[in-house]
């Protein structure tokens, strides 16, 4: 078919007013470009299922793209299966939600939609708490508010790895017009309600919270869907309710207060900081707007926030949860995670996991896994029960802070000694990311063509000691794009291409003896992380 005849079938089949009326108006106008955007390539369904901008066609995220996506999930699960669905407060979440519900029932499975807009969390424990077969949550978590996405769970309440990515992927392919799939029965639809959210929540007070409560907390949720679940979470362990920044605590899918919905970009915790300072806060902590990533910030005397990096909070939670469990324990975290976890699993003798990036793989390190965590602010908590969520959980997550600080404000103490306690003990671990937006993928392909290519001996000055190519299966892990150097003194870099972005992602870490202050050894650790930088973007070329 021609662009505009493929545009005219996706129209005929499309039952959302919006997007047949974006398109009628292309078709009419003649558009090709605007056409080509949309139908010259399609969104790709893989482990982190679907995700991207809003609009008509196979290349946007829209009605006739998600109930294609619930058809293939029904025709790989079969009949009689259950799928637990959940969604975010992002525009367009639960029109899908129950577009994928109906598509679902249509197929002869049985379908559970959560109450109302809920933290992607809640979805992965209803899963497992209900004993279904899958779940599926709509949402594209900290993403501009013009994108939304899809992501699917297994019976085991974990996202999906291949091979079954693929077979879905494949059923999507094989699927006809929606306007033909049977919508709506033999299977049935179970309106969950509110003590599902009740469930997950006394699942969450069962985690290591120790005994201090005594804490005041600025939170903010983003304009997400995190606020009332946490400040439920919250009391039900025996925490004052944090105060939330008032502008950002109900959802809003314009997300209007910040740049880009992630508390990790500049700016989006200014707000949260200067709520601190106004209340006297003895912590600062925010959800993305799908709850399941939580930011940690620690007030300083001068009205500023030390924000903490995903490492950083990942070192305090391990230790905290090794502490509070026992017998044969496992924690894991991913290759452009610091190395400090494998020095902290070492010295406390429980076993250490290490995988490719996403919690996806985390979650499958091993068995007695009681933490995993990502450098990008994701983090499971567990006990001696196991974890109450297998996926990352920003309300679990900001929980047991908030027992960490609370324990160490009883001492006298902030988040930021025991930070010093752990650089003392296992030298100073200090992590920084480079990162390089491409308009044309082809860039990023070149960039790593060329280290291949022309491996570097040295990094910043720091010797190369060791390369691995992932895409090979170097370290015993699964083929990925990927490039990892092991530099001199323990400095590590990875180079890797995003998975959900055009980017090209670099990791660097050093280690830094601490023989003085911390402060010399942060000084001494950020003079050698921008050596490494500057080095290795001069070899990438991308500007």
């Amino acid at each position: 078919m021609s662009l505009l005849e493929e545009a005219r079938a996706w129209l005929a089949q499309d039952p959302d007013p919006d997007t047949r009326a974006e398109l009628s108006a292309l078709i009419d106008a003649d558009d090709l470009p605007a056409l080509r955007e949309r139908f010259g390539s399609r969104l790709e369904f893989g482990t982190a299922g679907l995700r991207g901008e809003l609009g008509a066609g196979p290349n946007r995220m829209n009605r006739v793209t998600v109930m294609r996506a619930a058809a293939g999930l029904a025709a790989v699960l079969g009949p009689g299966k259950h799928v637990v669905i959940g969604y975010d407060a992002r525009h367009k979440s639960d029109v899908f939600a129950r577009d994928t519900a109906a598509v679902l029932t249509g197929a002869g499975v049985h379908a559970s939609l959560l109450p109302r807009p809920l933290p992607t969390p809640v979805l992965a424990f209803a899963v497992r708490h209900l004993g279904a077969d899958a779940g599926v949550t709509v949402t594209a978590s900290h993403n501009p508010p013009r994108d939304n996405g899809y992501k699917v769970y297994w019976g085991d309440g974990s996202q999906i790895v291949p091979p079954i990515d693929a077979e879905i992927s494949a059923a999507i392919d094989a699927v006809g017009r929606v306007d033909e799939l049977p919508l709506g029965g033999p299977g049935t639809l179970t309106e969950l309600d509110d003590s599902i959210v009740g469930d997950y929540i006394a699942a969450l007070t069962a985690l290591p919270l120790g005994d201090a409560r005594e804490l005041r907390v600025a939170y903010t949720p983003l304009h997400g869907v995190g606020a009332d679940t946490l400040t439920r979470a919250f009391l039900a362990a025996g925490f004052d309710a944090p105060i939330a920044v008032e502008e950002q605590r109900d959802p809003d899918p314009g997300f209007p207060t910040v740049a880009f919905p992630n508390p990790e970009e500049p700016g989006a915790m200014d707000l949260a900081a200067a709520l601190a300072a106004k209340i006297g806060a003895d912590l600062v902590l925010a959800n993305d707007p799908d709850a399941d990533r939580c930011a940690v910030g620690v007030p300083l005397p001068d009205g500023g926030v030390r924000m903490l990096t995903g490492d950083e909070v990942g070192g305090l939670l391990a230790e905290h949860v090794i502490a509070h469990t026992s017998g044969d324990r496992m924690v894991a975290t991913t290759i452009v995670s610091s190395s400090l976890l494998a020095k902290i699993a070492q010295a406390h003798g429980v076993r250490y996991g290490e995988t490719l990036t996403g919690f996806k793989w985390i979650i499958k390190a091993g068995p007695g896994l009681v933490f995993g965590y990502e450098e990008a602010i994701g983090y499971s908590v567990g006990s001696d029960a196991g974890l109450p969520v297998r996926d990352k959980d920003g309300i679990g997550a900001a929980l047991t802070v908030a027992a960490i600080a609370a324990a160490a404000k009883r001492d006298g103490r902030t988040l930021l000694d025991l930070l010093h306690d752990q650089a003392r003990r296992y030298g100073l671990h200090a992590t920084t990311q480079l990162s390089f937006r491409v308009a044309d993928l082809s860039l990023i392909a070149d960039a790593m063509a060329r280290l291949r290519a022309e491996p570097p001996a040295s990094l910043g000055g720091l010797t190369v000691t060791a390369a691995d190519d992932l895409t090979r299966g170097d370290g015993g892990l699964p083929p990925t794009d990927g490039l990892r150097y092991r530099l001199a003194g323990g400095a590590r870099v990875v180079v890797r291409p995003s998975g959900t972005e055009p980017k090209l992602k670099c990791y660097l870490e050093v280690v830094v003896p601490v023989t003085t202050t911390p402060a010399d050894a942060r000084a001494l650790a950020a003079e050698r992380l921008e050596a490494i930088k500057a080095d290795l973007a001069t070899r990438l070329g991308l500007g």
